[in-house]
């Protein structure tokens, strides 16, 4: 898809309702997100939520918040005032909590409220959707439905749980979905079911209690018979969330560094994202070198650098304007000089790895690195600027 040096990352948010923020960790994803939230209410307006899975009290307090939880926030409009911006919009955050939502489902899915509680009261039932495979990501996708479905935000952007596959949340609805049908399922489950099984299976068992403990693998399958009579339930929400990543008012942001291997991480997941048919809106490159560094009178100034280190007289005319011993002078010219030519080489790089990614997406947004943490919400409306403002194109 061609890129545009009209569209504008700003364009995109206002034609979008759904955002899903991808990435590799470690490239500022969350900040990311929540920077664009953050500006997307104060210059778009509209109700903007921002759900992130950052348990840290660092974003709470950049937004002005005591404690980010389960529960939906609005930041204060009195802390839009004190960075200096009028807020035309809102902005509300809410942390992505794992267990509450898998109470919600639940309680959504049980036939009644007899196996609702006996679900929820199993005591295997915490222990087993904390490790669930893919858990995190399966319950961010179904509260993305719910908030879409809810009509209460015009824009929700999503930050993304930290996976070692940024795969992992695409494929986890469709895994769960398959996990109903699976051999696993029904081998937990069947020597409960049938009778002869069990009698044939019974000295298993009694072996398994004494090593694993007494009802071990009774206490599980009971629990998965629980879970299977809401089969119907998740399979038909697991259907419905794989239709909204495709659906028109969705979109996803993929934000990387250009380092090289987030670099490539974020062209396999472009890639992937094509192929699913998953609209790729824009993608963010973060913490980039300044374009300048690349330019042939930047190396030719470092190299020059390097002459004067090595020029006795004119070490000893900077010595003198410094109020230096010359060694120290020479030694920090050369120390400047050989970093210097070092950061034009990495900003080559990027401009390589730049080059590739801003062909996978229509809309690129280029943030520079910033001479500080973000660590408030002027920060994050700064960051913002750059996303969508003229750091967006």
């Amino acid at each position: 898809m061609a890129r545009s040096s009209k569209y504008s990352l700003a364009d995109l948010l206002s034609a979008k309702e759904m955002v899903v923020v991808c990435g590799s960790g470690g490239t500022g994803k969350t900040t990311v997100a929540a920077a664009m939230g953050a500006r997307a209410a104060a210059t778009l307006g509209g109700r903007v939520l921002v759900l992130t899975v950052d348990p840290a009290r660092r974003l709470a307090t950049a937004l002005g918040l005591g404690a980010v939880g389960n529960t939906a926030s609005q930041v204060p409009d009195t802390a839009f005032t004190e960075a200096g911006v009028e807020c035309r919009g809102e902005l509300w955050v809410a942390m992505l909590d794992t267990k509450a939502g898998w109470d919600d489902l639940i309680r959504r899915h049980a036939p009644d409220a007899t196996l609702r509680e006996q679900v929820l009261a199993n005591p295997l039932y915490r222990n087993i959707t904390g490790r669930f495979v893919n858990s995190h990501d399966y319950i961010a996708m179904e509260q993305l439905h719910d908030l879409h479905a809810s009509g209460r935000y015009d824009l929700v952007i999503i930050d993304t749980p930290p996976s070692r596959n940024a795969l992992d949340l695409l494929d986890a609805p469709g895994r769960m979905r398959e996990f109903f049908g699976s051999r696993l399922l029904k081998w937990l489950t069947v020597p409960y079911r049938s009778r002869l099984f069990t009698v044939a299976s019974k000295p298993f068992y009694q072996v398994a209690d004494r090593v694993l403990g007494s009802r071990f693998l009774q206490d599980i399958a009971e629990f998965f018979i629980l879970f299977q009579t809401m089969e119907a339930g998740f399979v038909q929400r697991a259907t419905e969330v794989e239709r909204l990543l495709t659906d028109d008012r969705t979109t996803f942001v993929v934000v990387s560094t250009l380092e090289a291997a987030p670099a490539r991480e974020a062209r396999f997941l472009a890639d992937e994202l094509r192929r699913r048919r998953m609209p790729l809106g824009a993608m963010v490159l973060n913490r980039t070198l300044p374009a300048g560094l690349r330019q042939p009178a930047v190396a030719k100034a470092a190299v020059k650098l390097r002459e004067v280190a090595a020029d006795a007289a004119a070490v000893r005319e900077l010595a003198k304007t410094a109020s230096s011993r010359p060694a120290q002078v020479r030694d920090v010219l050369v120390e400047v000089a050989d970093r210097f030519r070092d950061v034009t080489v990495v900003a080559g790089r990027e401009a390589e790895r730049r080059a590739e990614l801003e062909t996978a997406a229509p809309v690129t947004a280029v943030v520079p690195t910033l001479p500080s943490d973000v660590h408030d919400l002027a920060g994050l409306l700064a960051l913002g600027g750059h996303l969508l403002g003229n750091g967006s194109r």
